[in-house]
């Protein structure tokens, strides 16, 4: 081969390696925008978009999620958010609002954002995450199959959940024999259906008190107090989450053990709680938002259920109570905060 045809040679081969560079850097370009209608409580210290800025690890686990993916707030992606803080009736406002940004895609947090977000546009895709038993609350037409614009994670395999925190409860509170159950307003009816279900299984009656606002708590736990509940179950939903604080430390005024589908609320002090491990599921969110991007069509991209649920028992809070705790629901438990 001739010097020159070498030369040639080696520049033909470096262009064709270089084309998807080219391609990639292209792409790369392109500034990719995500609207986020979250059921939670604004943060303090958010950008001018009323996102986090640090502090939340369930945000930061999506956001890691999401740069891992070459994905970088402030270089080829805005986000931005809005909150319910708890409120439903505030969803279908804040839905057209983020839907008016005209974001490539939607994320929302809870039944009822979701349910808003659907409303608010049937042709932009959705990814859902914080949703017990979407097919159930119509969402999406199945799991492996969800249709339509929608899809995402599930926050629990199903409506189950319930009777599994009040299994655990009687574990933890054998002789409890009446039940208070705290939820807002009167809650979903597969869940309760299922509550009502183990709760005849296993031999407990429970008094159900629903709550729309702050300010209702306090007369729900005197309540509670009048009719002599043993134990509490408190129910998933975006306004408990909102409120975990207040909840429990009425209720330890009110010396209940209760049982929360909030990890959050066994670090305020509560006793016991069982949920799914939440910054797994939140840094999975980037794996949707990514295919999305790429082109896929959220009506093909199957549902995932979580796999790893976490226990976590706050000894402190039963000593204070006078409870012991059985060795065989230690054992169990993903952490034991002593």
């Amino acid at each position: 081969m001739k010097p020159r045809d070498a030369v040639l040679s080696v520049i033909l081969a470096l262009g064709l390696l270089a084309a998807p560079l080219v391609a990639d850097a292209q792409q790369s370009g392109k500034v990719f925008r995500i609207g986020y209608l979250s059921a939670g409580l604004a943060p303090t210290d958010k950008t001018p978009q009323g996102c986090p800025i640090k502090g939340d690890p369930l945000w930061q686990a999506w956001v890691e999620g999401l740069r891992e993916r070459g994905y970088i707030q402030g270089q080829n992606l805005v986000i931005e958010c809005r909150w319910t803080e708890g409120r439903d009736e505030r969803g279908a406002a804040l839905a057209a609002e983020v839907v008016s940004l005209n974001p490539d895609l939607l994320v929302a947090y809870g039944t009822a954002q979701v349910r808003a977000a659907k409303q608010a546009t049937g042709t932009l895709p959705i990814v859902m995450v914080g949703v017990i038993n979407p097919v159930g609350r119509g969402l999406v037409a199945s799991l492996a199959r969800p249709g339509g614009n929608v899809t995402g994670l599930a926050d629990a395999a199903g409506p189950d959940i319930a009777g599994k925190l009040l299994q655990l409860l009687k574990e933890a509170v054998p002789t409890a024999a009446r039940v208070a159950v705290l939820g807002y307003s009167s809650g979903e009816a597969t869940y309760q259906s299922d509550l009502q279900a183990a709760a005849q299984a296993l031999g407990v009656t429970l008094q159900s008190y629903g709550v729309r606002a702050p300010e209702e708590l306090e007369g729900a736990f005197t309540a509670m107090t009048k009719t002599e509940a043993e134990a509490l179950l408190v129910q998933p939903h975006p306004f408990i989450g909102a409120h975990i604080q207040k909840i429990v430390d009425l209720a330890a005024q009110s010396r209940l053990p209760a049982v929360y589908p909030f990890r959050s609320a066994v670090n305020a002090g509560g006793l016991m709680a069982y949920q799914t491990n939440q910054p797994d599921i939140y840094r999975r969110l980037s794996f949707y938002v990514d295919k999305i991007f790429n082109g896929a069509k959220p009506g093909d991209l199957p549902v995932e259920q979580p796999t790893k649920f976490d226990l976590v028992i706050n000894l402190q809070t039963a000593k204070t109570l006078g409870l012991t705790i059985p060795q065989s629901l230690l054992s169990r438990a993903d952490k034991v905060i002593e």
